[in-house]
């Protein structure tokens, strides 16, 4: 099992999905006329409209808190630490260029869950790939393939692994027992889990822009007392992205390995193409009235995600002076004495503290795109046995998860997301008409000083469409 899954994650990781996502990205950016530069201000217009919710669904503050929650994990801290300490400083600039081809890619697959998303059984909206897949392309196998794999990958495994980031800081940091950790966290996360999908959003809107602000926050104090170092920092960023550094001391690749490794964390950061964000969108009540609105509100999510969030990793590590390549020092435990150079011995407290909160923001995140999917597998109908059984699983993988060594199972879950991503990615690129579709119809009631709202005529998009959904008219 361990030679198919290492072959798996060699195959998708190593040859496929890195190439594929930075294409799809750079496709939809060209498509759409770099739509994430040009209408970014747009972008936070739309977020301060957007803050009223109703029976049916969540607002689009909500959804980009929830989809937040399961993006911001312990990669923001552990990841860059560990792109940095294999591609050096330069993997930063890569990891930048890859959020701003994301930022597309997410606002496609937001838009197209928006627009296939349906009811479920108490009419609560519902959506995201497996829905566009079945709906969108006829194909519902394949959207049960996607399901499936998503239910088992972040329903499961990752709360997993984020259980266990939490126990081992929490160990290191207050030397509690990871046993009492893991008891804490099923607790603290079977409250939320078990008040459902609006319990998940109001913690989410709660728990995210605070976690954000105060990280953002200590990278902050961090750049404060080393001023006189950023210029150094950015220098150091672009020559080391362009392997200028390693040539200048006689190194070869340097361009490479800092391009593969900025690349790499950036899209397991950010998760655009993965398939996870649109379930959070789709459950969104759009403000304006459009797919494309909870588009921009998504694209955004990757921007805050990787450019604001890892880059006060990636000042923390650079400005601190405790970063040497070829140390042994990677990882969270780079991170962490970067802060305790910086901030004296209150570092490991700091990192502690900010891992509970990414991760724990992350496992309620991540249940409740699972959920959105076994709804999907039930049909829509909203059988609570099944549902309050796949809480329980998902629980007793946090306690297990903060108890044990993850080992194989990480892998396992990033061969299991490899295959999501590679099953969202081929729908995005056959719905792409239809997103463009979407963007032309939204930007031209725009310059027409509208408010955009999808008016559905028959023909208009392929496959399956709610039209009572679209005609309904959100209250401002």
């Amino acid at each position: 099992m361990e030679s198919i899954i290492n072959f798996l994650n060699n195959l998708l990781w190593g040859q496929v999905l890195i190439p594929l996502l930075l294409g799809v990205g750079l496709y939809f950016s060209l498509r759409l006329h770099a739509i994430q530069l040009r209408r970014f201000g747009h972008m936070f217009s739309i977020l301060r409209q957007g803050r009223g919710e109703n029976r049916h669904g969540i607002s689009p503050f909500q959804a980009l808190c929830t989809s937040l929650a399961s993006r911001v994990g312990t990669g923001n801290l552990a990841g860059v630490a560990v792109a940095i300490y294999i591609g050096g400083p330069g993997a930063i600039f890569w990891m930048w260029l890859t959020a701003l081809l994301g930022m597309a890619t997410g606002y496609a697959e937001s838009a197209l869950a928006q627009l296939y998303k349906t009811q479920d059984s108490s009419g609560t909206y519902r959506g995201g790939p497996a829905y566009y897949i079945e709906r969108g392309l006829g194909q519902r196998w394949l959207g049960q393939v996607f399901a499936v794999l998503l239910i088992l990958s972040f329903g499961f495994v990752f709360n997993a692994v984020q259980a266990n980031s939490i126990a081992v800081a929490m160990q290191g940091a207050f030397a509690l027992d990871t046993l009492w950790s893991g008891l804490i966290l099923v607790c603290l996360a079977g409250l939320v889990i078990f008040g459902g999908i609006r319990t998940i959003a109001h913690t989410a809107e709660k728990l995210v822009p605070l976690m954000a602000l105060l990280y953002l926050g200590i990278a902050l104090c961090v750049l404060i007392l080393n001023l006189e170092r950023v210029p150094a920092m950015f220098a150091s960023i672009f020559s080391s992205a362009f392997g200028l550094q390693e040539a200048a001391g006689g190194v070869t690749g340097g361009l490479m390995v800092a391009l593969m490794n900025g690349v790499k964390r950036g899209l397991f950061s950010n998760e655009a193409g993965m398939g996870s964000a649109p379930n959070a969108a789709a459950s969104a009540i759009p403000v304006p009235h459009h797919p494309a609105s909870q588009g921009f509100i998504q694209a955004l999510g990757v921007f805050v995600d990787t450019i604001v969030i890892c880059t006060c990793t990636a000042l923390v590590i650079l400005l601190s002076g405790v970063f040497e390549p070829g140390n042994g020092l990677t990882g969270i435990e780079l991170t962490q004495a970067a802060l305790d150079a910086t901030l004296g011995g209150v570092g490991k407290y700091l990192v502690a503290i900010a891992i509970f909160f990414f991760a724990f923001t992350s496992i309620i995140g991540n249940y409740m795109y699972a959920e959105s999917n076994l709804l999907y597998l039930l049909g829509g109908r909203t059988l609570m046995p099944v549902i309050q059984g796949m809480r329980a699983l998902v629980l007793a993988m946090v306690l297990w998860g903060a108890l044990e060594k993850v080992g194989i199972v990480w892998d396992a879950a990033d061969a299991s997301m490899g295959l999501m991503a590679l099953v969202n990615l081929l729908a995005l690129l056959l719905l792409s008409g239809v997103v463009i579709r979407l963007t032309r119809d939204y930007e031209q009631q725009l310059k027409r000083g509208q408010q955009p709202h999808l008016q559905l005529q028959k023909g208009d998009y392929p496959g399956l469409v709610d039209s009572q959904i679209w005609s309904e008219h959100k209250p401002q």
